[in-house]
């Protein structure tokens, strides 16, 4: 323990230094949320992998690996890493030249008035918030392996913890600690693989000894059942704001596309580990166990504390960026999208400073109470996934591509894909929950828009062809 305890005490040590010294030099609401839009290279980098690598990768996907074997891989994370590189390389550049905060603005500025109010919502509560508790939960469960802390008391100190963080630095905190954070996850979880591979014999005993299904890509569902997976999962990461709040901080336009791109390869490369780990380890545990236990378990089990130690450390970097960032994208929303457009557009730079940081505590108020409920970690999040998708996929596109879109198709698309969404359980048909989703909000989106005329307060436009015939011009 005392290995476990020195590494945990330095690492928070090194966070608090650098949310205390970003708590004495951000001086602006711009600062505190997105970074001035000024952020290098290797920061943006670093911030992706480590946002990326949060309780899904490291605890849930190792969990997915050990129950369905290398098909989640394909299912979950390979769609998430190549919606991410669409949204990076097809979607920055606009973006970026938009000067905005979060993917509410976009629908603020086009359609004006409260448009952005179910976009915002949905990022700050249906996503942000539970997201957090994942974050939140799996913290516990190193304290709970590495300290021996009870889990309601380790999910206690996590909120404590990840608070204070947030509140201190914001995102400049976030991106720095983020760079060096990434190297430690990496380096983590490459080791623990490493190791599972050594104690379990070897690749050659590890294929003898497991069942096609669980390597083969399509597992033992088939080709459609996980390309209607990955539909679930996919889709969503164009509208992710974690992403976007990456795209907004670059420092040009050439970082953002760069960086991003870099850090989701990255991620992506990183992201086939968890599930191999999950895949070897049901050669040496018992094959009912908790799925969303199993990495501490592993770490716990097969290394001695001084090189399991830097493991835990590199989860509970995860864990803490994936957190600040979550927590920063709801304040984000409710700052930006709720309170200085719907309450007080004329808020000054102190106003918004105080507003984001009760934001950041509303959020993690909010986190703490629904950790106390998660119970399957990898189904939470994706159903958070699958319901932001369904609702806002098709009227982002529509805003960047198609000039005719109106404020009352977008806003009605979002009231049915939602209500679609939510409902589709109790409909007991055959059609699946996603396209079911997607399939409501398109249709709406279309018919409304083509049967009612652009509000007053729309920018009559589409942002994309726009932005590239403005961008075309300057050159």
């Amino acid at each position: 323990m005392s290995w476990y305890l020195s590494y945990i005490l330095i690492y928070f040590a090194f966070m608090f230094a650098m949310g205390v010294y970003y708590f004495f030099k951000i001086k602006t609401y711009d600062e505190y949320l997105i970074g001035s839009w000024n952020t290098g290279f290797w920061p943006i980098v670093g911030t992706i992998v480590s946002t990326w690598c949060g309780a899904a990768v490291f605890i849930g996907w190792v969990g997915m690996g050990f129950t369905v074997g290398m098909s989640g891989f394909f299912k979950f994370a390979l769609p998430g890493i190549l919606f991410c590189l669409l949204l990076i390389i097809a979607f920055a550049g606009p973006l970026r030249r938009q000067r905005l905060y979060t993917l509410a603005d976009l629908f603020g500025e086009r359609f004006g008035g409260r448009s952005g109010i179910i976009p915002s919502v949905l990022s700050a509560f249906i996503y942000s918030v539970p997201t957090l508790a994942l974050q939140m939960v799996g913290m516990s469960t190193i304290f709970n392996i590495t300290l021996g802390l009870e889990p309601n008391v380790g999910i206690t100190l996590s909120f404590i913890l990840i608070l204070c963080f947030t509140i201190l630095g914001g995102l400049p905190a976030t991106i720095v600690t983020d760079a060096v954070q990434s190297i430690i996850i990496v380096i983590g979880i490459i080791i623990l693989a490493i190791t599972s591979v050594v104690y379990a014999g070897g690749f050659d005993t590890i294929i003898a000894n497991t069942p096609f299904e669980m390597i083969s890509p399509l597992g033992p569902e088939g080709l459609t059942e996980v390309l209607l997976y990955a539909l679930s999962v996919g889709p969503f990461y164009l509208v992710w704001q974690s992403t976007w709040q990456r795209i907004f901080a670059s420092k040009s336009e050439k970082v953002a596309k760069k960086a991003g791109i870099t850090g989701f390869v990255i991620a992506g490369a990183i992201s086939v580990l968890p599930f191999t780990i999950g895949v070897i380890a049901r050669q040496y545990v018992p094959l009912d166990m908790n799925p969303d236990l199993l990495f501490s378990y592993v770490t716990a089990e097969l290394l001695h504390p001084a090189i399991g130690g830097i493991v835990f450390i590199g989860l509970l970097a995860a864990l803490m960026t994936g957190a600040t960032s979550f927590i920063l994208q709801g304040s984000s929303n409710l700052t930006r999208d709720l309170y200085q457009r719907l309450m007080k557009p004329d808020a000054n730079n102190k106003q918004l400073m105080l507003t984001s940081r009760i934001a950041v505590v509303i959020i993690s108020v909010l986190g703490l109470i629904v950790s106390y409920f998660v119970i399957d970690i990898a189904s939470a999040y994706q159903w958070a996934l699958r319901l932001t998708a369904a609702v806002l996929v098709f009227p982002f596109l529509a805003v960047m591509f198609w000039k005719k879109v109106t404020k009352h198709g977008v806003i009605w698309s979002m009231i049915i894909a939602l209500i679609a969404t939510i409902g589709w359980p109790f409909l007991e048909i055959e059609l699946d929950h996603t396209v079911f989703g997607f399939l409501a909000s398109i249709i709406t989106l279309i018919v409304v828009s083509l049967l009612t005329s652009h509000d007053d307060t729309e920018q009559v436009r589409a942002v994309y062809w726009e932005d590239l015939d403005s961008a075309s011009s300057e050159k």
